[in-house]
């Protein structure tokens, strides 16, 4: 039930969304990927209106893919970040804006920084450390508060993501189905498994 969450570390960003899609009080499907791979050191969860979502996600994938094409060059994390907060802010004062909640997760390859941008549809856009949007940030912010640390490492942050994933089931009260895990770090962005064994 449109739970995200991030974590930065030493050299990687971490970022989880579940998996179900949902309509009223009906699960549609459980293996829905709310997240978008928008270039190679850049994904963006995205949680909100259904058909906003989607729409936008790709709205953003495209408009960044050209902009890699027509200026033969990847937008850093921040740039594409604040691309992304101007186009939801624009569609706000217009007669159809987004409801569209977004993480940016990347790597800043010239810097070797690793970077996380909190935005929700309102346009506010925030670098963090650590981010949570949908039902998830009711219960993992004060997790995440608690036992983030900036230089933890790959295997220390999978184990606070497990922890975050852990206190979202026990506490909603509603399945949220699975979890997807990207890690973006120099080598680019990739797929995980959050636990052993999972499918």
């Amino acid at each position: 039930m449109e739970s995200s969450f991030a974590i930065t570390g030493k050299d990687y960003t971490l970022i989880v969304s579940d998996t179900s899609a949902a309509h009223s009080i009906v699960r549609m499907k459980d293996d829905e990927d709310k997240m978008r791979v928008l270039s190679p050191h850049l994904v963006m969860a995205y949680n909100g209106e259904p058909g906003d979502t989607v729409q936008f996600a790709e709205y953003v994938q495209r408009n960044l893919r050209l902009y890699g094409i027509r200026n033969n060059v990847e937008l850093r994390p921040a740039a594409a970040a604040a691309w992304t907060r101007r186009e939801l802010a624009d569609s706000l004062r217009s007669r159809s804006p987004y409801q569209v909640n977004l993480l940016l997760a990347g790597f800043d390859v010239p810097s070797s920084r690793p970077a996380l941008y909190w935005i929700d549809y309102l346009g506010t856009l925030a670098s963090v450390p650590y981010a949570a949007h949908g039902y998830a940030s009711f219960f993992v912010t004060s997790t995440l508060d608690r036992y983030h640390t900036p230089g933890a490492s790959l295997e220390e942050g999978l184990e606070l993501a497990r922890r975050c994933a852990d206190e979202v089931e026990k506490r909603l009260i509603v399945s949220g189905g699975g979890w997807k895990v990207r890690v973006v770090d120099r080598e680019g962005a990739r797929e995980i498994k959050l636990r052993e064994g999972q499918a």
